[in-house]
């Protein structure tokens, strides 16, 4: 079952938006010199300009109790997937750089994160970067895994404090050594973490992780480990890089930008998901997004094949 949401219109607020717009050049024209300049030091510049979003706050008891009236504790789904879409056409909608609506895509995820954490929902996949997004130019490939390994970097204190456990899937191959390194260290540090799983597919496409448990499948039976009768559902699912989790299965997939496809994103386990498509560009998603997102899964009728009595 799939949801399809649109909108209401609002107004625009010049103000905001250049304040805004001005925070964003100077933030992009930093972080490229800092993507592709090492020498670059930002302490050596004399301004420095506060972020519009705060550091999270450690969750209470309180806050993990505190759910959005309407949505009820004991329907909230357990595995929650996101297709972040439509970073570079916000960027285009405000006058600026593709690479800054990544920027911009960056505080919306820390947004969702803290949100999840605050209300039980114990893993959260979030598609950063597929297979297929190789073939974007060098220089927007370059920015994007520079900001995700800055990201992981900058974020890594205060994820682990807030009890986030990280975990990366895909294919590693084509990663640069710094990013192995920080993903390495990452997933060490957070290894014990409990409130909350972040699974962060970098490199990732359904079809690389069914093919990849293939391939492994097929060695284990070459190696004698394993008979071709023995290979079943189950098999397969220990072989797929969702098994980092114990739930692998996401309840709920949203997708924002208003597109209507899964994108070659966990072609698997997707097989009995519930799907919600927002109209909002990614940036623009928040709480209010999220909230309806919720609300839409915990009023369906989840059968797997069965029929209710």
């Amino acid at each position: 079952m799939m949801s399809l949401r649109v909108p209401a219109p609002s107004s625009f607020n010049l103000q905001r938006f250049n304040s805004r717009a001005l925070e964003r050049r100077w933030k992009l024209g930093r972080d490229c010199l800092i993507s592709f300049s090492p020498s670059f030091v930002e302490n050596r510049i004399g301004f420095r300009v506060r972020s519009t979003k705060s550091e999270m706050a450690p969750f209470t008891a309180a806050e993990e109790e505190t759910l959005p009236e309407g949505l009820q504790p004991e329907l909230m789904p357990k595995h929650v997937a996101v297709i972040m879409d439509g970073n570079g056409r916000w960027a285009k909608n405000q006058g600026l750089q593709p690479w800054d609506g990544h920027r911009a895509g960056v505080e919306a995820l820390r947004e969702i994160v803290e949100l999840c954490g605050k209300w039980g929902i114990q893993v959260l996949t979030v598609f950063a970067f597929s297979t297929d997004n190789w073939i974007r130019p060098k220089i927007e490939v370059d920015f994007l895994l520079s900001l995700f390994e800055r990201t992981l970097k900058s974020e890594l204190e205060t994820l682990a404090k807030n009890n986030v456990r990280i975990s990366i899937i895909g294919d590693s191959s084509k990663l640069p050594k710094s990013l192995l390194q920080v993903i390495n260290e990452v997933e060490e540090v957070t290894k014990n973490n409990t409130r909350l799983q972040l699974i962060v597919a970098v490199g990732y496409s359904g079809k690389y992780d069914v093919l990849q448990a293939c391939r492994g499948i097929a060695q284990r039976v070459k190696d004698g480990e394993i008979e071709v009768e023995e290979i079943d559902e189950g098999l397969i699912e220990q072989e797929l890089e969702t098994n980092v989790t114990e739930f692998p299965y996401p309840d709920l997939l949203i997708r924002t930008s208003g597109e209507l496809r899964v994108s070659n994103f966990l072609l698997w386990q997707l097989a009995y998901t519930e799907l919600f498509f927002a109209q909002e560009l990614w940036p623009d998603f928040g709480r209010n997004g999220f909230v309806e997102a919720l609300m839409s899964f915990q009023q369906r009728q989840r059968r797997f094949g069965g029929r209710k009595s």
